[in-house]
């Protein structure tokens, strides 16, 4: 059980977390404004989301996320509020970087990425997901990333991603984690996989993403860990055996992954999954996850480049992973995101 000074820590570490990164949201929103509506009109556009259920899903998200910790699934972060120079060497490269970002936005462009450093990756990841600079494809674009995801989210994306944490806790508990290997596939910049070995420093962990720049981030921040590989590789082919991990997480890939590409990973991803071993996948709710919600959902590729977004939005995850032998274990929402665990069997 935690104690009420640990409570109030957390309370004033988390709330400080999101006054300044809210506050930038509201900056960014304010000097970049809205994109105009696209001119596709297929399809109804519900850009109204209930306010009250938005924050209530973000309360309901610190909640859990309090009450993990006190269940000891996972730790206190010990940078739940970071280093107050780093947060002020991101604050000042996001705006540096914003007016690019609202250019690009308002004249639609997704594909402004460093053509010399584009040649040999897959169509669809050669574009500026999010209208972001240089796409995932620059050493700039790694540094401004995690900044950038923690305004989008106003300082809950950590929060959601610990959540993964709770079902590899649960798994690790009933084995030895010294003879389990963990591979977390489009690890980015490393932000996940410094959770896990943060609560277990003894899980053989692997990182596998398709930015050598992003790899090179998360090695810088992985170094202190004895049992950490980083892997440069596509997640369409992942270089491991068959049956060669006990736990597989991927974090917010498939949103940004054609359809026909995700069906590749999915065979991936359990091809190399032990028998009992499990998937930990967190991504964007979809359509009908939570009421009241739908709204930003569907507000979300218009404001922000991502192309794959409304067909992830609609995809049925437990078929897709079922069709690879995959079984679907248990789904969790967290915020505006949603965590489902699968086992193979």
């Amino acid at each position: 059980m935690a104690s009420a000074a640990s409570r109030m820590g957390y309370a004033l570490g988390q709330g400080t977390r999101v006054a300044w990164y809210f506050s930038h949201y509201l900056l960014a929103a304010r000097i970049a404004g809205r994109t105009s509506p696209p001119s596709d009109t297929s399809r109804p556009r519900k850009y109204t989301a209930k306010r009250d259920a938005v924050i209530q899903s973000l309360r309901n998200l610190f909640e859990q996320d309090l009450r993990n910790i006190e269940a000891g699934h996972y730790a206190m972060p010990h940078d739940l509020v970071p280093n107050p120079l780093s947060l002020a060497r991101g604050s000042r490269r996001f705006f540096r970087d914003l007016p690019s970002v609202r250019k690009r936005r308002a004249a639609r462009v997704n594909t402004d990425v460093p053509a010399g450093k584009a040649s040999g990756f897959p169509r669809y990841y050669r574009q500026n997901f999010h209208y972001q600079s240089e796409g995932y494809l620059s050493d700039k674009s790694a540094k401004l990333y995690d900044f950038q995801v923690e305004t989008l989210f106003t300082g809950a994306a950590d929060a959601m991603r610990r959540q993964a944490l709770v079902p590899i806790s649960e798994y690790v508990r009933a084995h030895d984690q010294r003879r389990l290997s963990l591979l977390d596939v489009a690890c980015g910049t490393g932000r996940f996989l410094s959770f896990v070995k943060d609560n277990f420093p003894r899980l053989s962990s692997t990182g596998l993403d398709l930015s050598p720049h992003y790899l090179r981030r998360s090695e810088r921040l992985l170094r202190r860990w004895r049992d950490v590989t980083m892997l440069h590789a596509n997640a369409e082919q992942i270089p491991m055996d068959d049956a060669s991990q006990d736990i597989v997480t991927c974090i917010y890939l498939f949103h940004e992954l054609p359809p026909k590409v995700r069906k590749v990973v999915a065979a991936e991803i359990a091809r190399v999954l032990k028998p009992g071993g499990i998937l930990v996948f967190v991504d964007s709710l979809q359509f009908g996850d939570r009421d009241g919600l739908d709204g930003l959902l569907d507000l979300f590729p218009d404001e922000f480049h991502e192309p794959y977004y409304a067909s992830y939005a609609e995809q049925d995850l437990s078929r897709l992973f079922g069709e690879q032998g995959l079984t679907q274990c248990s789904e969790d929402f967290a915020f505006l995101s949603k965590v489902l665990v699968f086992s193979k069997d």
